[in-house]
């Protein structure tokens, strides 16, 4: 059963008023993950801007699935009339190379309304894991090898791509430990039961400010002002490995080009509240351009990804049907 979340469209008098939703009928934004988990936390807070800004209800529903993809196809099948949209991360770029029976194409079976955040991703460990920084986990992970574990949300999440990066850089092959959902890695993470994980910031950053988890770097160019203490792998020595996990907001294909526009309105004015803002700040994410949020923006992003991401997973030779 998935479950709602229902935000309550708030009405405020500057608030435009769109002909094109029905008040009785809210908008739905399907995340193809479980609750609590990175992409959800962002659906969250962007429901509740998004509701501002359209003067209409707004509600998140989860459908998680290994790779997000129920949750996709539902979203592809539904009519193309704004009231339902799917809220996916950088997997939509993955998913054509990671699955041979892909039941939609990325590329074809969606409008696009554009980018939402993009979010760092950490390499954390559980608190007993032996190396005590950056530099010592490298030849601890060279020496142990057989004996270290992984893990990631799932086949194609960010965490799994992020691991399949480390391992390639490196060239390693450690135990990877896939879970449904970056909720459950990193209870497990945290209770050492697995040795480490590489996620993303909307997760990790209560648990490195907690210090339940043991932080290594993150994977910016520069340091993030809500963890300015962390380190990024870059002025550690580990240049080209910058990780950033985009997210975007698709609909099904053959919206309305009015639908569309009010869409895309509704999300830049959504990007662009204050208190989205701060929220998005408080877990080290960035939010996305106003030439981003848009359809070309996150359909060049989508395109760029697919390129970049095919040849790895290809090499790494983790598929699934």
């Amino acid at each position: 059963m998935f479950k709602k979340i229902v935000v309550a469209a708030a009405v405020i008098a500057a608030a435009p008023a769109f002909a094109q939703f029905d008040s009785s009928r809210p908008i739905s934004i399907i995340v193809p993950f479980s609750a609590g988990g990175p992409t959800d936390v962002v659906a969250r807070q962007l429901a509740k801007s998004m509701s501002v800004a359209l003067d209409h209800t707004v509600i998140v529903e989860n459908r998680p699935s290994a790779g997000g993809i129920v949750g996709s196809q539902v979203v592809a099948r539904a009519a193309p009339d704004g009231y339902t949209l799917l809220m996916h991360n950088i997997g939509m770029s993955t998913a054509p190379a990671l699955y041979r029976k892909l039941p939609f194409n990325p590329q074809t079976d969606f409008d696009y309304i554009g980018q939402v955040v993009d979010v760092p991703m950490t390499l954390v460990a559980n608190k007993a894991f032996p190396p005590g920084s950056f530099s010592e986990l490298l030849p601890y992970l060279e020496s142990n090898k057989d004996k270290v574990t992984i893990a990631n949300a799932g086949l194609g999440t960010a965490s799994h791509l992020c691991g399949l990066l480390l391992m390639s850089r490196m060239k390693v092959q450690l135990t990877t430990v896939p879970y449904k959902g970056a909720a459950p890695a990193l209870s497990d993470v945290q209770g050492g039961h697995v040795d480490m994980i590489c996620d993303q910031t909307t997760t990790t950053s209560s648990m490195i400010k907690a210090g339940s988890v043991k932080v290594y770097g993150l994977t910016t160019k520069a340091r993030l002002v809500s963890l300015p203490k962390v380190p990024t792998l870059a002025e550690q020595g580990w240049q080209d490995f910058e990780v950033n996990v985009w997210h975007g907001l698709y609909a099904p294909k053959g919206l309305p080009p009015a639908v569309t526009d009010t869409l895309v309105k509704g999300l830049q004015a959504a990007l662009a509240n204050p208190e989205f803002k701060t929220a998005m700040a408080a877990l080290g994410t960035v939010v996305a351009t106003p030439e981003k949020a848009t359809p070309d923006g996150l359909r060049n992003q989508l395109n760029a990804e697919i390129e970049r991401w095919s040849p790895i997973i290809h090499a790494s030779q983790q598929y699934a049907d």
